[in-house]
């Protein structure tokens, strides 16, 4: 027995915050390291063939690279050409889209100038190529030839010509008229029967560009100010989020009892089978909306406690971000690095799209398409994707967590680091690396299969039947309820792992057994807190698209200005959730922390706990709660000591 008690001690692992350091998960870093190293093979493999060429310089419908000399191409005649001196692509008929093979399906040729102005007829064309010397028609016909011979009806633009210019960087002539692009959205947006509409709310956009840009600023603005006073009106929030549920769930319970009893009597006058139905339909809706209101009020009364742990919380992620403040501009730096990712992503894309060997297709034209194994990179790069930018994402919660641990478990708030941040981003480069390629490789696994079903789906619609369709609208659900759960256990394995520097597998299964432990908090948390970020979320929506309705009034350029609306709004939307989402991690991780020191200390000397002055309110009226419940506590007499500096806010 004393064997079994002393091996069962020495196999309980103290939690020990921030007092060494080791690297976790060192294959896993291996591992994403030679996968990063294939998407850079990707990258060069395409460059290398030559399709950074093709797509910055441009290739004709025969495979010539638009700027440069060529090589023949076996039976596609017009290939080889030198074309040294015409660098831009033109496409005879630019507003001709393919929307099911996604490209235009158009001949391309290259030409020395784009054209500056409309060209209504041959001889417009025929003396813009006099002129400027570039050749628009087909390369077998000469300019005398244009208005003369009659192949020119086929292997000549149809005019008349759109006024065209370079787009930057990639050497196509594109149509400065919005009214293709217009149309090619009319394609896409098939609920726009009338095509002025789409064309006014176009016009609308491009009007009101500067109140746009504004009001997408106004809305950065007030959620960095909503992050700073949340922690004073939390209490408020949750007080007007209890007083609408009550009242909300027993008026609707009222008002069902309420037209069941009015039905009732008008239905004994009119005796029908509808009105039978619609009776019976009311009962149902009320019994259910009573048992619905019961069993709401029994778990609000049972947990009316542990919403106090929730505005403790809320407030302490106030103070934090006070103590913190690069924290705000945490979803700054994610953008940025996630933007740049998919920049490299996209141009790798296009790179394959125009990289392999040149193929005749069915009308006599060159395409370029990748043969045996290599067709299957777009499938690796696909994942690379989805994983790397996990990876970035998972970078940023173990940085907001390394930060947010350094500032719990710091007894004196005078001797945290100068820029917790970036200490907490050195940890993460020197010692977590692995970690974090670990659970965003597992979040990836779940992502990919459904992502897969969710492309079946689509491509099946209309076609599957009542069964299949349900059954896959069910796996796509479980996957993605899946994928939520991997998340947020992620996140605090990212958290036990700064804490404790262990292992993604021994970080989760530490977190999870104080999440178990503490599950009815846990609800209590992702239930009130996650609403009234949500309200701090419609806030912000609401004051920015009522900013919107106020000054686009004012606008008398344009006739709709529903688009600038929905497009502010949106923004606005996006921009509270990222920052509100930082709020949402700084608490979920105060949460570990503070399950963590109650766990482990009891105030009495020598295991004083770590937590913020208001948490510890909190834990002294549990307590008292508690004794006076005759369920126990703390010894009488037993000091609660916080940490030292705690109240200094």
């Amino acid at each position: 027995l004393t064997s079994s008690l002393l091996s069962h001690k020495s196999s309980k692992r103290d939690w020990k915050p921030l007092e060494d350091h080791s690297c976790t998960d060192v294959p896993w870093l291996l591992l994403f390291i030679l996968f990063c190293i294939g998407m850079g093979f990707i990258c060069g493999f395409s460059i290398a063939t030559g399709a950074a060429a093709r797509l910055l310089s441009g290739y004709d419908s025969y495979g010539n690279i638009c700027g440069q000399k060529n090589v023949k191409v076996e039976g596609i005649v017009n290939s080889g050409l030198d074309l040294t001196h015409k660098k831009y692509v033109f496409f005879l008929d630019p507003c001709n889209i393919d929307l099911v093979h996604q490209r235009i399906k158009s001949l391309a040729l290259c030409v020395s100038a784009c054209p500056r102005k409309e060209l209504k007829t041959l001889a417009d064309i025929q003396k813009f190529a006099e002129t400027n010397g570039s050749t628009l028609c087909s390369y077998e016909l000469q300019p005398s030839e244009y208005t003369t011979d009659p192949r020119a009806a086929k292997l000549c633009p149809n005019y008349p010509v759109p006024e065209s210019a370079p787009i930057p960087f990639f050497h196509r002539c594109a149509p400065v008229n919005i009214s293709c692009y217009a149309k090619f959205a009319e394609a896409l947006i098939t609920f726009v029967s009338d095509s002025s509409v789409l064309h006014r709310l176009i016009s609308g956009v491009m009007t009101s560009k500067e109140i746009i840009l504004g009001l997408c600023l106004l809305s950065l603005v007030l959620s960095m100010i909503l992050m700073v006073i949340i922690r004073y009106i939390s209490r408020v929030l949750v007080w007007i989020l209890t007083i609408l549920v009550i009242l909300g769930s027993l008026g609707g319970t009222g008002v069902l009892w309420w037209l069941y009893a009015k039905q009732r009597i008008s239905a004994s006058a009119v005796e029908t089978q509808i009105a039978k139905d619609n009776l019976q339909a009311l009962l149902v809706y009320a019994i259910s909306a009573t048992v619905f209101t019961v069993i709401l009020l029994l778990i609000m009364l049972i947990m009316r406690r542990r919403v106090a742990l929730t505005i403790a919380l809320f407030h302490v992620a106030g103070k934090v971000f006070i103590h913190l403040p690069l924290l705000v501009f945490q979803p700054f730096w994610t953008f940025f690095v996630l933007a740049l990712f998919w920049t490299y992503w996209i141009a790798v894309l296009l790179f394959l799209g125009t990289t392999g060997s040149p193929v005749p297709n069915e009308e006599g034209f060159v395409e370029f398409r990748m043969v045996g194994p290599l067709k299957y990179m777009w499938w690796y790069h696909v994942v690379g994707l989805i994983w790397i930018s996990e990876f970035i994402l998972a970078c940023q919660q173990m940085t907001v967590a390394g930060a947010v641990v350094t500032y719990y478990f710091t007894r004196e708030k005078r001797n945290l680091p100068f820029t917790p941040i970036l200490a907490s981003v050195n940890r993460l480069v020197c010692y977590h690396l692995g970690t974090v390629a670990k659970g965003s490789f597992i979040i990836t696994l779940v992502k990919i299969p459904r992502m897969i079903l969710m492309y079946i789906h689509t491509q099946l619609k209309g076609k599957e039947n009542a069964c299949a369709r349900c059954m896959l609208k069910a796996c796509i659900c479980c996957l993605w309820c899946l994928e939520k759960c991997l998340t947020y256990l992620n996140q605090n394995a990212y958290t036990a792992t700064a804490i404790n520097s262990t292992n993604f597998c021994t970080s989760a299964k530490d977190a999870f057994v104080i999440l178990v432990e503490n599950a009815l908090r846990v609800a209590a948390i992702n239930t009130v807190g996650d609403f009234m970020l949500f309200l701090g979320k419609v806030l912000i929506v609401c004051s920015t698209g009522l900013a919107g309705i106020m000054l686009l009034n004012y606008q008398r350029d344009y006739t709709i200005w529903v688009l600038p609306l929905v497009i502010v709004c949106l923004f606005a939307f996006l921009v509270a959730h990222c920052f509100l989402s930082i709020y949402e991690m700084v608490v979920d991780v105060l949460f570990l922390c503070f399950a963590i020191d109650t766990k482990y200390n009891d105030g009495s000397p020598g295991r004083e706990f770590y937590m913020d002055k208001v948490l510890m309110e909190f834990v002294e009226n549990s307590r008292k709660s508690m004794k006076e419940a005759g369920r126990g506590g703390v010894a009488e007499g037993r000091e609660l000591k916080p940490m030292v500096g705690a109240d200094e806010e």
